[in-house]
């Protein structure tokens, strides 16, 4: 694309579905392939087996197949026990890749709601109870206390009397 020019909507959307047509093409191919490759591995390793003779032909061939099979379970079982052990270990490694990372904590948006509102948000309508913490305030009246107006009287009587506590003080 030159740097001027954009695509159409459509012509991307054509082109992605011409994108998506091949990519199924492939995938379709890809299973032929897959199925083509097990019928051939099926073929080579385990032939039609010679079912005529007698039966005790018959029972030493029974007793072949019944021999793989267990080989096989037991192979089976170990690469089983292997690949889990490997999960484990994939996973204990991520958790100390996250450990060693550190979590990230994603800065937080500033949202000016109120409580009602984000109770109402989360509840939805089954919301009844309002967190109008003030209508449940008592309401209490100020007492003014009317204070003496002797107490207020002059400065100098004040010191005068303090003055008598100190020689009160000294005499004893």
């Amino acid at each position: 694309m030159s740097e001027g020019k954009k695509m159409t909507s459509s012509r991307r959307h054509h082109l992605k579905s011409l994108m998506l047509q091949i990519a199924a093409g492939w995938l379709e191919q890809e299973k032929k392939d897959v199925a083509a490759a097990k019928e051939a591995y099926m073929e080579e390793s385990c032939p039609a087996p010679d079912l005529s003779g007698d039966q005790n032909a018959l029972m030493e061939l029974c007793k072949k197949l019944h021999a793989a099979i267990d080989k096989i379970d037991e192979s089976r079982y170990d690469v089983e026990s292997k690949v889990q052990k490997a999960d484990t270990e994939i996973a204990d490694l991520k958790m100390k890749v996250v450990e060693l990372a550190g979590v990230k904590k994603p800065a937080l948006k500033k949202v000016r709601m109120s409580a009602d509102a984000m109770l109402q948000a989360l509840l939805g309508n089954k919301h009844k109870v309002t967190m109008d913490l003030r209508a449940n305030l008592k309401q209490v009246k100020k007492e003014v206390k009317e204070e003496p107006t002797e107490a207020v009287g002059d400065w100098r009587k004040n010191i005068e009397d303090k003055a008598d506590r100190k020689k009160m003080f000294e005499s004893a």
